[in-house]
């Protein structure tokens, strides 16, 4: 025993003393790749097509159903958005089952049933796997596309919209989509006010009938199912689902720019500018650039420790993080670099974006980053494996891109085979550096010109549509704007009799009836707003005597001079009557398209540089537009007259407090009522 203890510690000894040895400062070498032991998905084919994978996993009584669908894109066109209300439509009840009965069937057995225009899924405990079959099969077979379910979502669709119209990122997305592939192609599209309102359930019913087949379709068993067991239940369900001819389409390649160019959407309310850098690419899963292509973007921009990331945020601190893409796909894939930054860095940042492709072109990557590169790749493949799911996924790919049979048995081989020379053919192949689309969506006022270095600036609208050029009168004035203002809405006598003014608005978020009500003592310069719901007072601003402050949720906030200052700039019922006694700089900056509308874009600014937009609009001089860059935008609309004055009775409120905009209706105006201060506690 004794020497056993012996031989034992020295061989410890001799361990420590090889591991003090090792040198830190280089990266030890890369081993040979492991060989993957990876479970095989096994698969059988119905008579009418389908094709089934399954993929068995005991370790827990539950099985789930993927079915998806192998269409070609559509081009929705007229009837754009329509392909997003189709799994809806199909889940709002069958011929044997109210949607609400088959919700109740569906929670009763602690399931999972959902639907797209591509696929359906179903999960459940393995006890109730009949169950789920039964009723997707119901779901797959029987669906009546309620009128009423499409009334719902085609409202929800709309408010969806709206929102997404002042959304910095939902902007940038329709953009470059436009700008990518072409309003006339399935990934460029996306839908409006109009497509929407052209949707109608036969729609919805002839995409059903005419591509859900069984012919194109794969089926993705995964959980406590062996193939025998899964081979009878598929043909019990599945095995009558009617076989049927389905259309295929064909899109031509996107041809890209011929030369650099900048597309910019001016948000005047925006304090940071949304930056894509993007280009089509012919890229798919399984070619022989898509593996290289996961290396270069991890490198590139891919995380933390990507270029993008260490030289925007780590060494620039223009944005708290810049990453990339190499996006596959059949049609056309989509190499992205994106980040928002502050507006005042807007270009600086848009040229390290571009200085960053540059030197991945002309210097390539190191040994160094591949090689980190590869420890990540591998460590996500191998945590990805521990997932029954992946199987079934890898083989569906393996189906419907024709991959080798071996492709993800030999995936980490792959991935240590490639060389730094591979990666860089693969970034020499797919990026196209004099040909970069650069999108930007932020105030324009302030970026537009700093742009015009990397290439010709052409301006858009929030719908991804070149903006109209609008031409104004060379004549007009900030100082002949207001006025025409103050005339639309009575008259400068009538306007100037209003000293005072009280307003309640109800409005609903998201089936929450809410009150706002506002005070508004201009003479004095003292204000009061409160939030309410359900009668209780959940957010307060009281302004009074040079002092501010707000109250919600119990807590009590002062606002210190800047802040008061800033608030005050929309605290007045006509806040242009004293925009010159305040001491404002208003600046009329041009005539802009306001959904349709042409209206005098002006900058409002006040002391403190703190700054907001007012439209008014060409025709009517009314003002039919407020943008806050803190507080959110703010549509006017429906005006009616009251005391000889227009006041505008709906106000819909975009702002980040909230999900969707907010519809308030005023519902009690009072103009020069008897204020105590009471009414400002």
């Amino acid at each position: 025993m004794k020497k056993i203890s012996i031989s034992f510690i020295f061989a410890i000894l001799i361990s420590m003393t090889g591991f003090a040895q090792i040198d830190r400062s280089q990266l030890p070498k890369a081993g040979p790749a492991p060989e993957i032991n990876i479970g095989e998905a096994e698969t059988f084919t119905l008579d009418n097509g389908l094709k089934v994978f399954v993929v068995e996993n005991d370790k827990l009584p539950r099985v789930s159903f993927t079915l998806v669908l192998e269409r070609d894109p559509i081009f929705e066109g007229e009837k754009a958005g329509y392909l997003g209300f189709v799994g809806q439509m199909m889940t709002a009840g069958t011929t044997n089952r109210t949607k609400d009965e088959l919700d109740e069937e569906i929670d009763f057995i602690g399931a999972s049933i959902s639907a797209s225009s591509t696929s359906m899924f179903g999960s459940s405990l393995k006890k109730h796997q009949e169950k789920v079959l039964e009723l997707m099969t119901d779901v797959l077979y029987n669906p009546v596309f309620p009128e009423e379910e499409l009334d719902k979502l085609k409202k929800q669709s709309l408010t969806n919209l709206a929102a997404s119209k002042d959304d910095p990122g939902s902007i940038s997305g329709r953009l470059t989509s436009a700008l990518v592939y072409g309003k006339d192609h399935p990934y460029g599209e996306f839908s409006t006010e109009e497509t929407i309102a052209n949707i109608e359930v036969d729609d919805i019913r002839n995409y059903y009938e005419t591509f859900y087949k069984p012919n194109i379709a794969y089926m993705a068993i995964v959980g406590d199912m062996n193939v025998s067991e899964a081979e009878d239940l598929m043909n019990q369900y599945f095995g009558d689902w009617e076989q049927g001819e389905v259309p295929t389409f064909e899109y031509t390649m996107p041809d890209g720019a011929e030369q650099t160019m900048v597309g910019l959407v001016d948000r005047s309310s925006s304090v940071q500018t949304v930056i894509d850098v993007v280009q089509p690419i012919d890229l798919t899963l399984g070619d022989e650039n898509y593996i290289s292509s996961r290396l270069l973007n991890q490198i590139f921009g891919g995380g933390s420790s990507g270029r993008l990331f260490q030289n925007l945020r780590e060494d620039k601190g223009y944005t708290y993080g810049a990453y990339s893409s190499f996006s596959s796909d059949k049609l056309v894939g989509q190499f992205s670099a994106s980040a928002s930054v502050r507006t005042e860095v807007t270009d600086s940042a848009v040229y390290e974006f571009v200085s960053e492709i540059d030197r991945l072109l002309a210097e390539g990557v190191t040994e160094e980053e591949l090689t980190l590169a590869k420890a990540n790749l591998s460590g996500s493949f191998g945590r990805s494996l521990e997932s029954p799911s992946t199987i079934a996924n890898f083989a569906l790919n393996m189906e419907r891109y024709d991959l080798p049979s071996d492709y993800y048995a030999t995936y980490l081989q792959k991935v240590n085979d490639l060389t730094v020379d591979d990666i860089n053919a693969t970034a020499q192949k797919l990026i196209e550096p004099d040909k970069l689309m650069i999108t930007a969506v932020g105030n324009g006022s302030e970026i537009a010109e700093k742009l015009e270095r990397f290439g010709e600036v052409k301006m858009f609208d929030n719908m991804g549509d070149p903006a109209r050029e609008i031409t104004m009168d060379a004549s007009m004035t900030v100082e002949q704007v207001i006025a025409n203002y103050i005339d639309a809405i009575g008259g400068m006598e009538a306007a100037s009799a209003v000293k005072s003014a009280k307003v309640s608005m109800d409005a609903d978020v998201m089936g929450n009836a809410i009150t706002l009500t506002s005070v508004y003592d201009d003479e004095n310069k003292r204000y009061a707003q409160k939030t309410s719901l359900a009668g209780n007072v959940m957010q307060s601003t009281s302004m009074v005597g040079g002092k501010g402050a707000i109250s919600a949720q119990g807590q009590n906030i002062d606002m210190n001079e800047a802040q008061y200052n800033e608030a005050q700039m929309s605290a007045l019922f006509i806040p242009e009557l004293y925009y010159e006694s305040l001491g404002y700089d208003v600046k009329l900056d041009g005539v802009k398209d306001v959904d349709g509308v042409d209206a005098y874009k002006v900058i409002v600014t006040n002391s403190d540089g703190a700054y907001l937009t007012n439209y008014y609009a060409v025709e009517s001089g009314l003002k039919i537009k407020n943008e806050n860059p803190k507080s959110g935008d703010t549509v006017y609309s429906e005006y009616e007259e009251t005391n000889g004055l227009l006041v505008p009775m709906l106000w819909t409120i975009t702002s980040p407090a909230i999900p969707v905009p907010l519809a308030a209706k005023i519902t009690s105006l009072e103009i020069n009522p008897t204020l105590t201060d009471a009414d400002f506690n």
